[in-house]
C-alpha cells in the first residue's frame, strides 16, 4: 500500500524493449504499473538504448520489439491519458544528461553494482566486456533525474541502482549546488510560507541541523510538499536549506519496492522467455489450453490412484497465485489422498488463465489492427517527456556554468 504522503508524486520506470510480454512481466511490473497511473503522474518508458547493451550486434528488430511492447502495456490497462508512454531514444536529453554524469561519477561506483558481475556470469554468451554495460546503471540514473522523479518502482534487486543514483544526485548537488545568494533566496522562500507556516519550517530546521533529529528531516519534506503557495524552485531551495545543503538541482528519489513476484513458468521455474516456459499475454485460449495441460506434475502421480505431494507439483505454484485459501486446501486434500485427478487441478488454473487474458486479447485487437495508433501515443508521449527532460537539463546546464553560448 502507497502511503498518503507518497500520493501525487512522480513516478518514473521503464522495461527494456524486447518483444511481446508474458505473465511474469504483468505479475512482476504491469499490475503495479497499472495501479500506479492514477496514483501518481508516471513516466513509462521503453528502454531501447537499454537494449543495445546486450544486443549491440543485431539491433535491426528492437523498433518492432518497442511496438510489440507498448501493445502489451496498452493491453494491460496502462492508459495514454494516465499515464505518459514514451521511447527513450526519442528524448536525447537522457543521452546528454548520461554525458554530463558521467564527467563526475567515479568508476569504482559503477563497478560495484552487484549486478554487474552477477549480469557478466550470467550472460557470458554475449560480450559484455564494453564501457555502455560497465555504464548501464549512470544510464538508467539518468533516466530517473531527468525526470526529477520522486518514486522509482523496483524489486529488491534493483535498489542499488536506485542508491546509485541517489548518490550520483548528491555529487551533483553538492558540486554545482551553489546557487548565488541562495541563503537570502531561502529565506524570501520562508516569508513566502507565512507567519505560522515559517516558524514551523523554521522548528523542523532546527530539530534536524541543532539536534539532530532525522524525522525532522521526513516531517519537513512531507510539510513542503503541502504547500500550494511556493514554486518548485523554492520547494527545493527549502528542501536543501533544511538540510544545511545549497540548492538541489537534481532531488534524490526513493524506491519503492513492488510486491515480490516470482511468477512460475510452465516447468516450475521462474517464467522467462530464455527457459522456454512463459504464456505470452496475447496467448489464444487454445494456446493456454494446451500449454497448461501439458504441463508436468508430481512424478509420483504416475496413476489416478496414486497420492502425490503438491509441493513437488509445477501446477500447485501456479495455484498459488490464482487460487484462494478454501481452492488451494481442496488441491492439497484432493492430491495428497488422490481423490482428484491433475487434469481436474488443471482446470482451475486455466479457467483463471483465460479469465485474466480474454480482456487484455480484446484490448490488443484494437491496436493490432491499428499500428500507427501505438505509434501516435509513443510520439506524442515522447513529446511530453521531452518537454519536461528538456527543463531539467536546462537547470543542470545552468548550474554548471556551461550555458554561455
Amino acid at each position: 500500500m502507497i502511503s498518503n504522503s507518497k500520493k501525487n508524486q512522480r513516478v518514473v520506470s521503464g522495461m527494456r524493449s524486447t518483444g511481446a510480454l508474458h505473465l511474469g512481466h504483468y505479475h512482476g511490473v504491469l499490475k503495479n504499473w497499472v495501479e500506479m497511473q492514477y496514483q501518481h503522474e508516471c513516466f513509462f518508458f521503453a528502454a531501447d538504448w537499454h537494449a543495445l547493451t546486450t544486443h549491440y550486434k543485431d539491433p535491426s528488430e528492437v523498433p518492432q520489439h518497442v511496438v510489440e511492447m507498448v501493445v502489451d502495456w496498452l493491453a494491460a490497462g496502462i492508459a495514454p491519458h494516465s499515464a505518459t508512454i514514451f521511447l527513450q531514444s526519442q528524448v536525447p536529453e537522457h543521452a546528454e544528461l548520461y554525458l554530463l554524469l558521467s564527467m563526475l561519477t567515479p568508476v569504482s561506483w559503477l563497478e560495484r553494482v552487484p549486478t554487474y558481475k552477477d549480469q557478466q556470469e550470467k550472460l557470458k554468451a554475449h560480450d559484455l566486456s564494453t564501457m555502455g554495460f560497465l555504464g548501464y546503471p549512470l544510464l538508467q540514473a539518468a533516466d530517473i533525474l531527468i525526470y526529477k522523479a520522486d518514486l522509482v518502482p523496483v524489486g529488491e534487486d534493483q535498489v542499488s541502482h536506485i542508491e546509485l543514483t541517489r548518490e550520483v544526485a548528491r555529487r551533483f548537488n553538492f558540486t554545482y549546488g551553489k546557487e548565488p545568494d541562495f541563503e537570502e533566496r531561502a529565506k524570501q522562500a520562508i516569508r513566502k510560507l507565512g507567519k505560522k507556516n515559517g516558524k514551523i519550517y523554521r522548528n523542523y530546521q532546527r530539530a534536524y541541523q541543532e539536534q539532530g533529529d532525522k524525522e525532522a528531516i521526513a516531517k519537513g519534506r512531507t510539510f513542503l510538499e503541502l504547500q500550494q503557495n511556493i514554486s518548485v524552485a523554492d520547494r527545493e531551495r527549502l528542501l536543501a536549506y533544511l538540510e544545511g545543503m545549497s540548492k538541489i538541482i537534481l532531488p534524490e528519489p526513493d524506491s519503492i519496492l513492488t510486491k515480490a513476484s516470482k511468477m512460475p513458468g510452465l516447468d516450475g521455474q521462474k517464467m522467462s522467455k530464455s527457459y522456454g516456459n512463459t504464456i505470452p499475454l496475447r496467448s489464444s485460449p487454445d494456446a493456454i489450453d494446451k500449454s497448461i495441460r501439458k504441463m508436468p506434475t508430481d512424478p509420483a502421480r504416475m496413476r489416478l490412484t496414486d497420492k502425490g505431494n503438491p509441493e513437488k507439483c509445477p501446477v500447485w505454484q501456479l495455484h498459488l497465485v490464482y487460487s484462494d485459501d478454501s481452492r488451494r486446501e481442496w488441491v492439497q486434500q484432493g492430491c495428497s489422498t488422490a481423490s482428484i485427478g491433475c487434469l481436474n487441478c488443471k482446470m482451475h488454473i486455466i479457467e483463471a488463465v483465460q479469465a485474466e487474458l480474454e480482456p487484455m486479447r480484446e484490448r490488443a485487437k484494437v491496436f493490432e489492427k491499428d499500428p500507427q495508433a501505438v505509434r501516435k501515443i509513443i510520439i506524442e508521449g515522447s513529446e511530453k517527456a521531452r518537454n519536461q527532460a528538456r527543463q531539467t537539463l536546462d537547470d543542470v546546464v545552468e548550474a554548471m556554468r556551461f550555458s554561455d553560448f
